[in-house]
Formats: structure tokens, sequence, C-alpha cells
């Protein structure tokens, strides 16, 4: 029988959940793109209590995946201009990785996204992540590569994905 599993929107109390996972998952995650320096200012600029909690004053709305009621992920998303929405995170526990969950927690962000008005879904990922066949095989296309500087010498290196939602449901179909 499958773990019970949940999503649900998180508000700025539960801020510290989403700190514990990202310091399990970061490192694993980027430790072979980025320097050690890079994730570090990177994880204070983007993970920070006041970061998170701008980001969720901004109409960041972050969705926690738990799986037998334990936190394993989360994703981030928001309205980005006229129909489009954007996909500002997305992370499992590297244990959770390849099981089917980011598929679940992404169809979530698709519902979720389909019942404000949203037509596209748009993503960066790093030009190094392996994440990007992930998207790739749930039907994002890479619209065009992006270099962002970030601040203290860092740059991203990203390709800058979009999923249409025509014609979905928010279930991968």
């Amino acid at each position: 029988m499958a773990p019970p599993v949940q999503i649900r929107e998180i508000s700025v109390s539960e801020i510290p959940v989403i700190q514990r996972l990202i310091q399990a998952i970061w490192r694993p995650t980027y430790g072979g793109i980025l320097s050690a320096e890079q994730s570090d200012f990177m994880l204070n600029w983007m993970y920070s209590t006041p970061s998170l909690t701008a980001q969720m004053a901004r109409d960041h709305r972050f969705l926690l995946l738990t799986v037998d009621d334990e936190p394993t992920g989360f994703a981030s998303f928001q309205p980005a201009f006229n129909r489009v929405f954007k996909l500002q995170k997305i992370y499992l526990l590297p244990a959770a990785q390849g099981q089917g969950w980011g598929r679940i927690l992404l169809n979530r962000v698709v519902e979720n996204v389909i019942a404000a008005g949203g037509q596209y879904l748009d993503l960066n990922v790093n030009r190094g992540n392996a994440a990007r066949v992930f998207y790739e095989k749930l039907g994002f296309q890479i619209l065009h590569e992006e270099d962002n500087y970030i601040g203290r010498g860092f740059w991203m290196n990203d390709y800058v994905m979009r999923l249409e939602l025509a014609g979905r449901n928010g279930s991968g179909n």
C-alpha cells in the first residue's frame, strides 16, 4: 500500500520547515554544479527567514509535500505576467527522488495555476542540472538560455523552460 501523501499550502509560520528541507536538499542537488561559496550565498539570499517572508508577501505560494506525515519536498510558484506563472522552486529530499513525488507535486502546482487562469508555467533550471530531463519528460520545452548576475560575482546560468497548460487538467494529461 502506498504511503499517505498530503500536499498543502503553507504560510510564514512554517518557514522553518522549508529551511530544514532545503538544508538537506541543496548541497546534494548543487554540490557538483555550484561552488560552496555560491551555495552559501544563494541559500542566504533565497532561504533566510526575511527572504522567504518577503517572497510569500509577493504572492509566492508555497506547497508542502508530506509522505507519512514527514515533510518530503516543496514547491513555490507565482503569477509572472499576463497568463504566465513562474515555478520558482521545486525540491524533494534526495531519498524521495525518483519515486513519482516530484510529478505529483508539480501536478498540484499545475492544478493551482490552471485554477488561477494560467496558460503557461515557466521555470529556470541551471544548465548543469540533471532535473532538466525531468521537466522535459513532463512536457516543458526550452525557450532560451539566460545568464543572470545575482551578486558577489555569482551568476545563474539557466535554461528558461515553458509548459503550455491548454488542455491539461493538472494530472499530467
